[in-house]
């Protein structure tokens, strides 16, 4: 596979001028009537191919750059911050015309517009010399990527538009909510889709070949939304289906013993044998294309700094997470930098190889920590490749790994009982767990599920999500008991139940009052 060199080659029927470009745009991200036609591109085979490219990256940007920490983990008690572009989720306080809010919401209709112009008129536009495989693959990684931004949508904001061809909505603003039964109907559907069209692979450790995503990602995909509507029984036949398959592995686990879960977030490790769905940064020298986290969450003090920028950690571990982690658990130091921790990989501003300083000295919003996960440090050849003026680097961000299908599939086999002993549901849960030094367990219940959840995924923002989907009765009351300020000053916050679905972007709603109105029910073709 090529590495995403020509990025963003845009569709014309799609928008030229994207929602993450400014907050004035439109979130509908309606495309213009004129504009070059797309048959003066896709004239071959390898312009086709390039057709997904940016949506394997720039349109994720204002979606991943800040938005998606300050709800996912910083809303979920994860990640503490104390800087004011991004704490608003600490005390649920966000409301609609918060910056970041707005970038992520036109971010996630940038893809949906983008993915539905490959859907609706690459096909009718390319050369008739274009392979009809390629063509296809490349509109089963639309309908995953549409599948995937409503995905994200309905669990931010619960009802939302459902839009499947922009030009059905040209010259009118006022559009409906629909139905979350209907959002998660088209989701199941173009999950179908993107499986039917798209390729079958194995991973390998070739991991050029690895970065786009498969028939696998989107079965992957497919059981995480089975489970969100309890439909247990096809979760779990979907998830089995990936795991029988082989595709993917555990890096570092009884497959792959020679790495470890730490090199899962590695520049060199991009596309790994683990890696289901993950947004291919590629740094162009234009703020927007690579990967902010190296800054934002690693240590920047006047002594220590992990990036080669004078700012950055804005976002830090929370106080729980601190002990979340027994001494025996291999993920602890590779998810999170205590005082005296030693990187000898990762190199600082000064030259040297990181050593954590002490808490007082370790920055990170007063937290006593750091977030390890996607902190690589600066420029380091091919441990960290390139960065760019901003200190971003081409690390990927996962979306989705194995380990996470993995205990999807526990869950699935639990499906909603009191505890299992399923040989099955034990080997999933088991493999995560021996990669990271903890013994096996011989029954498993939902909390222990919900445990190994959070600290195989901490700070790659799916805790806000696993709380939405909890009853919120006790959702509520776990987020109630985090200390959510800093090692110095205790802070609680108690959520209600307006609180799990954010607000609509207010320039949106006055386009658009009937954001406001009650949903209605969609019709589909």
């Amino acid at each position: 596979m090529k590495r995403f060199s020509s990025l963003y080659k845009f569709l014309s029927i799609a928008t030229l001028v994207f929602a993450f470009s400014s907050c004035d745009d439109d979130f509908t991200n309606r495309p213009p009537e004129d504009g070059v036609s797309l048959d003066a591109y896709y004239s071959t085979t390898a312009q086709v191919e390039s057709a997904t490219n940016g949506l394997y990256s720039r349109t994720w940007f204002q979606f991943g750059n800040k938005f998606f920490w300050a709800v996912s983990e910083v809303g979920s008690g994860n990640m503490y911050t104390g800087s004011s572009d991004v704490s608003a989720m600490r005390n649920f306080s966000l409301n609609g015309s918060d910056n970041e809010l707005i970038s992520g919401w036109s971010s996630l209709w940038a893809n949906v517009a983008q993915a539905n112009a490959i859907i609706n008129f690459l096909e009718a536009r390319v050369d008739p010399s274009v392979d009809r495989a390629v063509l296809n693959n490349v509109i089963g990684e639309a309908y995953f990527m549409r599948a995937t931004a409503y995905f994200y949508l309905v669990r931010l904001w619960g009802p939302v538009p459902i839009i499947e061809n922009n030009l059905d909505h040209v010259g009118k603003p006022a559009i409906n909510t629909n139905n979350i039964e209907d959002i998660y109907t088209l989701i199941e559907m173009d999950y179908k889709e993107a499986i039917d069209r798209l390729n079958s692979k194995t991973r390998t450790s070739n991991y050029m070949l690895n970065g786009r995503v498969s028939k696998g990602s989107a079965m992957s995909m497919l059981a995480k939304v089975y489970l969100y509507k309890k439909d247990y029984v096809n979760a779990r036949l979907m998830a089995e289906e990936v795991i029988n398959s082989g595709e993917f592995k555990l890096l570092g686990g009884a497959e792959l013993p020679s790495k470890s879960f730490g090199d899962l977030f590695t520049y060199a490790h991009n596309n790994n044998e683990e890696s289901i769905f993950a947004i291919q940064w590629k740094g162009d020298g234009n703020y927007g294309s690579a990967n902010n986290s190296n800054t934002q969450f690693g240590i920047s003090t006047a002594d220590v700094s992990t990036s080669n920028v004078t700012y950055g950690g804005v976002f830090a571990p929370a106080q729980e997470i601190k002990t979340l982690y027994s001494a025996s658990d291999k993920r602890r130091k590779e998810t999170i930098m205590l005082p005296g921790d030693e990187y000898p990989n990762v190199k600082i501003k000064s030259g040297a190889t990181l050593v954590v300083p002490s808490e007082d000295q370790i920055g990170g919003q007063g937290a006593g920590a750091a977030i390890k996960k996607y902190c690589i440090g600066v420029v380091n050849g091919s441990t960290t490749g390139p960065a760019d003026e901003w200190g971003m680097m081409d690390n990927n961000t996962y979306i989705m790994r194995y380990a996470e299908l993995l205990l999807i599939h526990a869950e699935a086999v639990l499906a909603g009982g009191s505890s299992t002993s399923d040989a099955g549901a034990l080997s999933s849960i088991n493999a995560v767990r021996n990669r990271a030094g903890l013994e096996n367990l011989t029954a498993i219940t939902f909390d222990d599920i919900f445990l190994e959840r959070r600290k195989e995924l901490c700070f790659e923002g799916d805790f806000w999500f696993e709380l939405g989907r909890m009853p919120r009765a006790q959702a509520i009351a776990i987020m109630a008991a985090q200390n959510r300020g800093n090692k110095d000053f205790a802070e609680y916050y108690t959520p209600e139940e307006k609180d799990f679905f954010l607000p609509y972007p207010d320039i949106d709603v006055a386009r658009n009052p009937l954001l406001l109105q009650p949903p209605v029910p969609y019709i589909f073709n």
